[in-house]
Order: structure tokens, then C-alpha cells, then sequence
């Protein structure tokens, strides 16, 4: 195995008014635990979060806003950070991700350390 990097996924969805069913909470959570026990078994999971909906947009004039941050209809869901040696390889990874499955985005970006 080569060298490792980090890499973020970051999870965009559309927000919706309509709650999901029991059971449809019951398979995104199998397909969720599925996806990330995968990472993991590998020992290539860093961190996961999900993220609320509910939120404050700080703007540069020192101004907020109590919304959520929404860009063509999508929102920041969650994130996870995993180990890779390629950007090829996590795109791979993210494929399988429930995210897809829901009509949401996956984007993969290398982390740069704050040394």
C-alpha cells in the first residue's frame, strides 16, 4: 500500500418539507451504515458528521442570516473524511454512496493539514 491522503466527501441534498417514512429511515440508515462499516473495515475512516438543516449564514459585511445555506437547490448534508492514495480511488468509493441513491451530490476534495 502506498501513501495515504485525506480526503473529504462532502454530502449535498435537496432539503424537503415532507418527513421521511419510518421505513424509509430505516433503509437510509442500513445503506448509511453499509457504506461507512465499508470505509472502516479498510481502516481508511478518519471522521463522519451529518449536518442539520437549520443554520446562521455569516456574510463578509458581519451581517447572519438563520437559514441554511442552499446553491442550486442543494444543501451541505454531512461529510466524511477517508484515507486514499487517489483521488481515483475515493471517486470510486463515493459512487456507492446513499447520497446518490436519495438524487443528492458527492464532491471529493484532498485535505491540506494546518501545520
Amino acid at each position: 500500500m502506498g501513501t495515504l491522503k485525506e480526503f473529504m466527501l462532502l454530502f449535498r441534498m435537496q432539503p424537503s418539507n415532507t418527513p421521511p417514512t419510518a421505513e424509509q429511515i430505516a433503509t437510509m440508515h442500513q445503506q448509511w451504515q453499509k457504506f461507512i462499516g465499508a470505509i472502516a473495515s479498510q481502516a481508511k475512516l478518519v471522521n463522519v458528521s451529518r449536518l442539520g438543516f437549520e443554520d446562521a449564514v455569516i456574510k463578509s459585511d458581519q451581517t447572519s442570516e438563520s437559514k441554511c445555506f442552499i446553491e442550486n437547490g442543494f444543501a451541505v448534508s454531512g461529510n466524511l473524511t477517508m484515507k486514499a492514495e487517489s483521488t481515483e480511488e475515493v471517486i470510486e468509493t463515493a459512487k456507492l454512496c446513499p447520497a446518490l441513491f436519495a438524487g443528492g451530490t458527492v464532491e471529493v476534495r484532498p485535505t491540506i493539514p494546518m501545520n
